[in-house]
């Protein structure tokens, strides 16, 4: 039963991901459940529950796939630590998370500590150059632009 609840908001997911022309972000999300059983293994619990008990039951009962997995990305990072959530325009422009995000628009988790990176919810396909600069600066740490970039 498990299995076939996961098949189906997969499919959902793929459909949803065709229609937007969006990234997929399961597999950072991966990524980010690595880390959190790493240094939390509380923490991941809880993921892993919301992903089986929440996730997986709404996409299947309606939830739009999209936004009901960008909601599960703010709850990683959430768990990860505590902090606020933007998105980051084509321009460059950040303002404050709203549900479901545009495609185009690279999601952050901004912790409140300052001391951690910005932690990827969602990416889009292609990042502008303005995107590309706060995701270097804010996830990766990179002070430094890119070669052949001004």
């Amino acid at each position: 039963m498990a299995d076939d609840l996961q098949a189906r908001a997969d499919a959902l997911l793929d459909e949803a991901l065709a229609a937007a022309g969006a990234r997929d972000p399961r597999e950072f999300y991966r990524s980010r459940l690595r880390e959190l059983r790493d240094r939390d293994r509380s923490a991941y619990d809880r993921a892993v529950a919301y992903y089986r008990d929440e996730l997986l039951p709404s996409i299947v009962d309606g939830a739009e796939p999209l936004a009901a997995w960008s909601e599960y990305g703010r709850t990683l990072a959430e768990l990860h630590g505590p902090g606020r959530t933007v998105t980051v325009d084509a321009s460059g422009t950040a303002a404050p998370y709203a549900s479901p995000p545009d495609p185009t628009h690279l999601v952050l988790h901004l912790p409140d500590s300052g001391r951690e990176p910005a932690l990827l919810v969602g990416l889009p396909l292609e990042l502008s150059g303005p995107q590309r600069a706060t995701y270097d600066w804010l996830v990766q740490g990179r002070n430094r632009l890119r070669d052949g970039e001004e």
